[in-house]
């Protein structure tokens, strides 16, 4: 089940908000859980029993982590790390070890194939931000399972994030505040975000899907050009859509989680995209793994040697395919250069270059995230580059020019933070538009109207993908 199901819209959500909200304070909870186990099992039923596996162990090991005894805690802590990774590996990466294994030595080795558990990697990182900030002493130990439970399961932020950190909800779970403009302020979250993922991303992803599914020989120096641009605008409105609808469902239910989208597009240097994109998991792996291995505390080699591991991990993180790790480590080299001198001279040039060579580069990143393999990202490229015999054009790009040009355009401006600053704009230019409550009735207005747009859509489509869906 998605958020931009008809089945979420009209059935599953409705149900929850009414038991949720006529059920008394101390059943809230539970009510929650209850409906958070069944949003998981109806794509997967068998994997709820993982998760219920990894909330109880991980319940035992906060426990032991809160103890007093210094050795012991760190004992079972290190456990505790190892077991969750271990899971990750087993269910996630088990096959791509064998196959890169008999690739290796021509073996023949074979095991069952595993299929990969909705959300794996986000609740398992949740998991282990539990154990650790309890650790930390950074969050306290929760002694109602049942709770912790709810922690990780959380539907709204279960399947694709963000990653939600323990110390940053744990006073919420037991004890967090209901109110009309909450409500409504999740509304408008949760629209919005339906409205990036349905009428922006779905649209520029038909067209990339087209680009990247075509044979490289075929393929035009501009219609790649075209594929990569509606690629990297469709995983922006798809995740961020997603991110923006977790966090106005979790407004609804009385939760506030952190921001994890900045608008990443506006940035000037590569390092700034990455404190604007998925900023959840960016600090999950600067708290958790670069700080605790010195950081920037440490000698020059050190340092990047933090960042090559940092990096990796995060590709790895992604998905088991060797273009996720050629994903990784091309943003490890490139923020190490920007630390290294490549910062220094960016900011010698005007922002427009500088603008320029981010959005650049990060194309080129997305040509390794969205391929099946090292090939065909190798291949893509040339195109970009135009080495090779490919055309300039050809009928492809004008026809999609003709068809979804509009789209593009749309998608290209809305990536920027135009309308906040509208609003800005009109609130300071027009107090008595505000007072006279006729910028509020305007939002409403575009707010219902975009909800019909989007049902409509909905109804008259059947592509509807979610691209962080199972990492």
């Amino acid at each position: 089940m998605v958020f931009s199901s008809l089945v979420f819209l009209f059935e599953f959500l409705p149900i929850v908000f009414l038991v949720y909200y006529l059920a008394n304070n101390k059943l809230k909870n539970f009510v929650l859980l209850l409906a958070s186990l069944f949003f998981y099992a109806w794509g997967e039923p068998k994997y709820i029993f993982l998760m219920l596996a990894s909330i109880a162990i991980n319940y035992i090991f906060g426990l032991k982590v809160s103890s007093n005894n210094k050795k012991e805690k760190k004992l079972w802590l290190i456990f505790s790390i190892i077991l969750n990774i271990s899971i990750l590996v087993i269910f996630k990466y088990s096959n791509f070890f064998i196959d890169n294994l008999n690739i290796l030595f021509n073996s023949n080795l074979s095991i069952p194939t595993i299929s990969l558990p909705l959300g794996i990697s986000f609740f398992t990182f949740q998991t282990m931000s539990y154990v650790i900030d309890v650790y930390r002493k950074d969050g306290k130990v929760q002694r109602n399972i049942f709770d912790l439970a709810l922690y990780v399961s959380l539907f709204p932020q279960l399947v694709a994030g963000p990653i939600v950190r323990y110390q940053t909800v744990d006073d919420q779970i037991s004890n967090r505040k209901h109110s009309i403009n909450k409500f409504a302020s999740g509304v408008d979250r949760f629209i919005i975000g339906l409205g990036k993922k349905v009428i922006f991303s779905n649209q520029l992803g038909l067209i990339a899907d087209g680009v990247f599914a075509t044979q490289i020989s075929n393929l035009s120096m501009l219609e790649a050009w075209l594929g990569i641009m509606c690629y990297t605008l469709q995983i922006y409105f798809d995740f961020s859509g997603y991110s923006d609808m977790a966090i106005g469902l979790g407004k609804m239910f009385g939760f506030d989680f952190l921001e994890n989208f900045n608008y990443p597009y506006i940035s000037q240097s590569i390092s700034e995209f990455w404190r604007r994109w998925h900023i959840s998991l960016g600090s999950w792996f600067r708290d958790y793994v670069y700080i605790p291995l010195g950081g920037n505390r440490v000698s020059p080699f050190k340092q990047y040697r933090n960042l090559f591991i940092v990096w990796s991990l995060t590709g790895i993180w992604h998905g088991a395919n060797w273009t996720f790790m050629a994903w990784g480590l091309y943003y490890g080299i490139l923020i190490g250069l920007e630390k290294a001198f490549l910062d220094k001279l960016l900011k010698k040039l005007p922002k427009v270059f500088r603008h320029i060579y981010l959005v650049l580069l990060v194309m080129i990143g997305w040509v390794f995230f969205r391929s099946e393999n090292i090939v065909q990202a190798s291949e893509f490229i040339q195109v970009l580059a135009g080495m090779g015999s490919n055309p300039l054009y050809n009928n492809a790009i004008i026809t999609y020019i003709n068809e979804s040009g509009y789209i593009v355009l749309l998608s290209i401006i809305f990536a920027t933070p135009v309308v906040p600053k509208i609003k800005l704009f009109l609130k300071s230019k027009n107090s008595k538009l505000v007072e006279n409550n006729y910028i509020y009735t305007l939002h409403s207005t575009f707010l219902v109207s975009l909800m019909f747009v989007i049902v409509v859509v909905l109804i008259n489509s059947t592509y509807n993908p979610f691209l962080y869906f199972r990492f």
